[in-house]
């Protein structure tokens, strides 16, 4: 691959993270090249880095003149400028690429230090296709969450009743909110942090990534989607499961359930390195469209969210949504070591949608199901 110069702090950057696995919430430069690696470092994370890449040399800011900038007229941004282009220039690099996240400013300093810069992401994010040890060990640890926080909210639902075409839970209206809520703590227990537009959504609040609020409905799915991420690791799970409480309003349901289930136990089978994600999406279209159901690749009807209007599902790791992509665009070969959420969903007007996702790891033959949790809508 040559030459790499990434910039950023771990907190932000997936790149930064991949190559330093601890949290450092200050950007600094970390460079590779010919076997040989660099992390420009604070004194305050020189033992920090030393233990987690022993075999990078660290370049102290102190050694690289952070006093004497600090003495001078410099502005903070002139100095950090300052200490990179130095920094830089111990590695001896020439010439080097970047990703799509590496800062303007940065850039425009190292060319008109005479280092050429290309933007390769795709060779970048590449390098998090194969997850680590320490970073499955966080997309586990991220899961156990996900399917605590899911047995939660079905918990809650299994309490709750029918009054009318509304749920109700000892007397009150029972409400995304309230669902939402009681899933954070649930996740935060287990040493992960749930974001606060995790969906706990039904027809009555809307579609796509619409996190619902108010009353839930009786007798119509309720699709709950929840993405947390491990503290340690910074490493993220997702998945989805959709319950329903009441007798079902329509007969949709039940034939949107079988589906979505075959769909991914289908997708399940089908998954192993080397085939693509637009394979994978292009199996659950031929499945849908066979019975009647409008997908992505034929475009919707009058309804712009009518049947299966999105992708199969995305990779996970250090963002909750990363390479390989599942759908049209999907032409990337899976690996040994991605991890995919898998997530095939209906949706109707009428009713609202059922959608379910599981994370699987490829493995060299197959793949490896990370999600423990039932299917059914019954909670």
């Amino acid at each position: 691959m040559g030459a790499l110069l990434l910039y950023g702090d771990t907190e932000r950057s997936a790149a930064i993270r991949h190559e330093v696995p601890i949290t450092i919430g200050d950007p600094f430069l970390y460079a590779e090249s010919e076997g040989r690696s660099w992390i420009m470092s604070s004194s305050l994370e020189g033992q920090r880095l030393a233990a987690c890449r022993p075999d990078a040399e660290l370049l102290d800011v102190d050694e690289l003149g952070l006093t004497e900038l600090l003495h001078s007229d410099s502005s903070l941004e002139e100095i950090t400028l300052e200490l990179v282009s130095r920094a830089a220039a111990r590695t001896g690099i020439r010439e080097a690429i970047v990703d799509f996240e590496f800062p303007l400013s940065v850039a425009e300093r190292l060319r008109a230090d005479g280092i050429e810069l290309r933007v390769d992401d795709p060779a970048v994010t590449g390098r998090r296709r194969r997850k680590s040890d320490h970073e499955l060990a966080g997309i586990r640890r991220a899961q156990l969450a996900a399917e605590a926080a899911m047995s939660t909210a079905a918990a809650l639902l299994g309490r709750a009743q029918a009054a009318g075409d509304t749920l109700h839970l000892d007397g009150e209206p029972l409400t995304a909110d309230m669902i939402r809520t009681a899933m954070r703590d649930a996740a935060w227990e287990r040493a992960a942090v749930l974001p606060s537009e995790a969906i706990v959504a039904s027809v009555w609040q809307g579609f796509g990534h619409e996190p619902g609020s108010g009353p839930l409905p009786a007798g119509l799915p309720i699709e709950i989607d929840l993405w947390p991420r491990d503290e340690e690791s910074g490493c993220w799970a997702d998945m989805t499961r959709t319950f329903m409480v009441g007798k079902a309003i329509s007969d949709e349901i039940a034939r949107q359930e079988q589906l979505v289930l075959r769909a991914l136990e289908d997708t399940r089978a089908a998954v192993r390195p080397g085939v693509t994600g637009r394979d994978l999406h292009a199996h659950c279209c031929d499945l849908f469209e066979a019975e009647g159901y409008r997908t992505e690749r034929t475009g919707p009807g009058e309804d712009p969210s009518e049947g299966f209007q999105f992708a199969l599902g995305h990779g996970v790791g250090l963002r909750v949504h990363e390479a390989p992509l599942l759908g049209q665009s999907g032409r990337e070969p899976l690996v040994p070591g991605d991890v995919l959420a898998v997530e095939p969903g209906l949706w109707r007007r009428d009713v609202g949608g059922v959608r379910l996702e599981d994370l699987l790891l490829v493995t060299e033959d197959g793949c490896e199901v990370l999600t423990s949790f039932p299917y059914e809508m019954s909670p």
